[in-house]
């Protein structure tokens, strides 16, 4: 049975290191380490699931309050290893997230993915989990 474990450490930290590059290739291995300590001190959290001394699956997400969502989580990134996708790991992060939001009296978690056909397998997880499109996201690059 896999255990979802906290980052508390860098060592915890360097056993994501992968999972987190699986997602996000631009974080070189000497940006990651300060980049996980400036996630970690900017009230995020990092929970994983490790087999063979390495995180095979991770999620980060923050807690917060805000008008027009009230209490809330917010998954920022959440990654499973190629190898070992579809074998339920991100689903037992998204229910170890969920049941911490009501055991906190959080009223909503959301999270943004984007739309393409890579993504097709994430958005079946969510909407198996319950999570709703609920709105279209913009951005603008400032320069």
């Amino acid at each position: 049975m896999s255990t979802i474990q906290c980052v508390k450490t860098d060592a915890d930290a360097l056993k994501c290191r992968k999972a987190i590059q699986a997602l996000r290739p631009a974080i070189t291995d000497e940006q990651y380490l300060p980049a996980m300590h400036q996630t970690l001190a900017d009230r995020r959290q990092v929970i994983f699931i490790e087999e063979e001394g390495e995180a095979i699956s991770v999620a980060v997400f923050e807690t917060g309050y805000n008008l027009i969502r009230g209490k809330y989580i917010y998954i920022d990134d959440l990654s499973t290893l190629p190898a070992a996708r579809g074998k339920g790991h991100a689903g037992k992060l998204i229910d170890w997230i969920l049941e911490y939001a009501k055991t906190k009296n959080i009223d909503q978690v959301h999270l943004d993915s984007s739309v393409n056909v890579a993504r097709t397998d994430a958005h079946r997880l969510y909407l198996n989990k319950r999570f709703q499109v609920s709105s279209l996201h913009f951005t603008h690059q400032v320069q």
